[in-house]
């Protein structure tokens, strides 16, 4: 007897701290069937971009449309803050997170917190590297990024000098379009310069102005999004050099440039399309429906003879 006592008492630990690993009950979400009673969070990366603010734009239009409740968060590019601001979502009571991750690897961390309390988690335009999704709303990063290369190996023929300006690094947009690109320019286009914008148009601007100084012989380049091109057209055309510039997204300040015979061309998205499916996926999983893992939003590139369209 004395010996099955002890027994019985680490038994009964073992189930205990089993049962300290669930979270509690106020902490589960239950199954919504009544769209007025689902309240999202939606979690940017940076509002200071058009792209995402029509992202935005498009969760909080099919939210309002569904009938359903969104608090919207801007990480201002700041991987910590993104953190912080997911956890403060979870605080509030969300029922599902949508998350543009400022970058894949740190985000993880989020969306495990999510995971352990079931919230799902719908990532828009760049995945989270670990932790469970409930599915991607993207583009075709790297098919985008391989349209650029082949646009400009069309427009210059094999063997121009290129420049590529890269997205934040860590954010998988930046992984995948630079990939795609490559897959085309490493064997058709020599990339005599490559270095990190971080998605931004002064930062653009200002390291053009310096790629350009170090290879004059630059005759285009890829920029990773629109901001970016446009800032790197603004150093093109103060040094006077004739230079091709491809961007990506599709922005309304890059089409209109596109129209008036400044950016040479675009990979465009369609940004409010990826925010109204990623409210779509929510309301999905949130009333136990099946999801595809990746959600696909088409591209197209737009160059002057197309941008009339737009």
């Amino acid at each position: 007897m004395k010996k099955i006592l002890p027994l019985l008492l680490s038994l009964s630990l073992l189930l205990l701290g089993a049962c300290s690993l669930q979270p509690p009950e106020w902490a589960k979400p239950d199954k919504k069937t009544d769209l007025e009673d689902i309240k999202l969070g939606l979690s940017v990366s940076t509002l200071n971009n058009p792209f995402f603010v029509s992202m935005k734009n498009g969760v909080e239009a099919e939210a309002k449309a569904q009938g359903m409740e969104v608090v919207v968060v801007d990480a201002q590019n700041d991987a910590a803050k993104q953190i912080n601001d997911v956890q403060d979502l979870i605080q509030q009571g969300v029922d599902a997170l949508l998350i543009n991750p400022t970058d894949s690897s740190a985000i993880s961390t989020a969306v495990q917190s999510a995971n352990s309390l079931g919230i799902p988690v719908v990532t828009l335009d760049r995945s989270a590297e670990e932790g469970e999704v409930a599915t991607l709303v993207s583009s075709d990063n790297e098919k985008g990024g391989e349209m650029a290369g082949k646009f400009l190996v069309e427009q210059l023929g094999e063997g121009a000098k290129v420049a590529e300006l890269e997205g934040v690094p860590g954010a998988s947009a930046t992984r995948e379009r630079g990939a795609g690109f490559h897959n085309i320019a490493d064997e058709k286009l020599d990339v005599v310069a490559k270095q990190t914008a971080n998605f931004d148009r002064t930062e653009g601007l200002n390291t053009m102005e310096n790629l350009l100084q170090g290879n004059p012989g630059i005759e285009a380049v890829f920029a990773h999004n629109d901001e970016m091109a446009l800032g790197a057209y603004q150093a093109i055309q103060s040094s006077g050099k004739d230079v091709l510039v491809v961007g990506f997204d599709g922005n309304e300040d890059a089409i209109n440039s596109i129209k008036d015979g400044k950016l040479s061309a675009t990979v465009a998205q369609q940004p409010e399309k990826i925010g109204s499916l990623a409210v779509q996926a929510a309301m999905d999983v949130l009333q136990g429906n099946d999801v595809e893992d990746t959600i696909p939003v088409p591209l197209k590139l737009v160059t002057e003879e197309t941008a009339s369209e737009e």
